[in-house]
């Protein structure tokens, strides 16, 4: 059976008006426009509960996420200024409720909440929340107790971070100053609502980065506190940015957040937990009385048994004299020893001198006159041959009985054989009364045997 519609308005190649219809037809983009101005004054301002899914946080920092429950699912959006004032961070199976308006987003023919406050949806989504962190930094070993660090037993400079206006400061002041009374410096911070855990973990930092050497002396130890109060309240102390500051402050941490039955991530992070802030006080100092009066019991101790100790060694000395023997037992092998030796020494001593005088006597006799005139006759007899030998071999004596020293004018050396004179050319002739110089005029003449020898020319 056929259409009517169709067969009165059959379809066509180009669109032409109908007739009976008035209304031009609407671009796309018109028709997205009024859908969006409709969305947006129907639900101009709705509040919806549902649970975080695909949350996503863009370079830009804007926030995309969707809200869900059983039935349906819808798209947010959250701009960078309302992200950044969220006093928790949003993560995947959380339940919140959404305080928006509703617009379209033309581009994907969609329409989605644009978020301007977003809260937990009650104590329960809460708790989930922060088990859930709990869980991802005991994880990561943030919570190790091979991490903890130990307190030291008396700091000389404690630094406190809370709010200065506070009861917990005035708290922590007292107790300290009523059991040892130390330098404190405060670091004053917001302990809840908008931007605490940002300021909590600046001054954790802070005080961790306070050179050790510098104008103000870094703390020993680091209270964190703060006064009971819900859990919303305490929130800031569970935020990540605090519980990553504490467990990596290189300073012992002690936390104090809320009363003895509040605990916070914070509390888990740190070194020790106090269940208040006067708990911290009592755990970060001892009693200056008792620790004094702890060092006169330890004196009075230690002199007690400086004097047992004394009168014990007395009583060991005591004994041991009784059964060691007595003196002259220990020294008289000793002593009769060295009168041994000294009888030897006195015995040595006078073959020594006896020998030493038999060598004095033979000396002093081989001194007497006769015998030393008789060895100065030998020595004088032995002179004189030595005397008339020298004489004897002198060749100046030759001289007096009318022979000649011939020497060489140059050298001044003795000329022995003709070669020689020939060889010195001028000599010098040594007569008894004086010295001639010669020439040698002919050399190389021979002299034969019944030969007359030839004299040479004196000049």
């Amino acid at each position: 059976m056929s259409d009517p519609f169709d067969d009165q308005f059959p379809p066509r190649l180009v669109a032409e008006g109908r007739e009976g219809d008035n209304a031009a037809p609407l671009s796309v983009g018109e028709l997205s426009l009024k859908l969006k101005r409709m969305v947006e004054g129907e639900f101009g301002h709705v509040r919806l509960r549902g649970e975080i899914s695909g949350f996503k946080r863009a370079a830009s920092g804007h926030v995309y996420l969707a809200l869900k429950d059983a039935d349906a699912v819808i798209d947010a959006v959250m701009w960078r200024g309302q992200a950044d004032r969220l006093p928790f961070r949003p993560q995947d199976g959380i339940e919140v409720v959404a305080t928006g308006k509703l617009t379209t987003y033309p581009g994907r023919s969609k329409y989605q909440i644009v978020i301007e406050r977003m809260e937990l949806a009650g104590e329960g989504a809460l708790m989930a929340l922060l088990e859930k962190l709990k869980a991802q930094l005991a994880g990561e070993g943030l919570f190790d107790p091979a991490r903890k660090q130990p307190l030291p037993f008396a700091p000389q400079t404690i630094g406190v971070v809370t709010s200065p206006t506070g009861a917990v400061i005035r708290d922590i002041l007292h107790r300290l100053a009523d059991r040892f009374p130390t330098h404190v410096l405060v670091w004053p911070v917001k302990v809840q609502g908008e931007g605490a855990a940002a300021e909590v973990a600046a001054a954790v930092r802070g005080f961790d980065a306070m050179p050790a050497d510098g104008p103000v002396r870094r703390p020993d130890l680091v209270i964190v506190a703060r006064g009971g109060g819900s859990i919303e309240d305490l929130w800031a102390f569970n935020e990540e940015v605090v519980v990553r500051a504490v467990a990596a402050c290189s300073i012992p941490i002690i936390s104090a957040v809320g009363h003895e039955t509040d605990t916070t991530l914070c509390d888990h992070a740190a070194d020790v937990r106090a269940p208040t802030p006067t708990a911290a006080a009592e755990i970060a100092v001892p009693v200056r009385a008792e620790l004094a009066n702890a060092v006169a019991t330890m004196g009075l101790r230690a002199e007690r048994y400086a004097r047992r100790y004394h009168e014990r060694a007395g009583e060991r000395l005591a004994a041991l004299v009784r059964v060691l023997p007595r003196r002259d037992a220990l020294l008289g092998p000793q002593r009769q020893k060295a009168d041994d030796l000294g009888a030897k020494l006195d015995r040595a001593l006078e073959r020594r001198v006896t020998a030493a005088r038999g060598v004095l006597d033979r000396a002093a006799g081989a001194l007497r006159p006769a015998v030393l005139e008789r060895k100065l006759d030998t020595l004088r007899h032995r002179l004189d041959g030595a005397g008339k030998l020298l004489d004897a071999v002198n060749p100046d004596n030759l001289l007096q009985r009318g022979y000649v020293r011939v020497g060489a004018k140059a050298s001044g050396k003795v000329v022995a054989s003709a070669a020689d004179a020939r060889a010195a050319g001028a000599v010098t002739l040594h007569f008894r009364d004086g010295i001639v110089d010669a020439r040698v005029e002919r050399s190389g003449a021979k002299s034969y045997a019944g030969d007359k020898p030839e004299q040479p020319d004196l000049f």
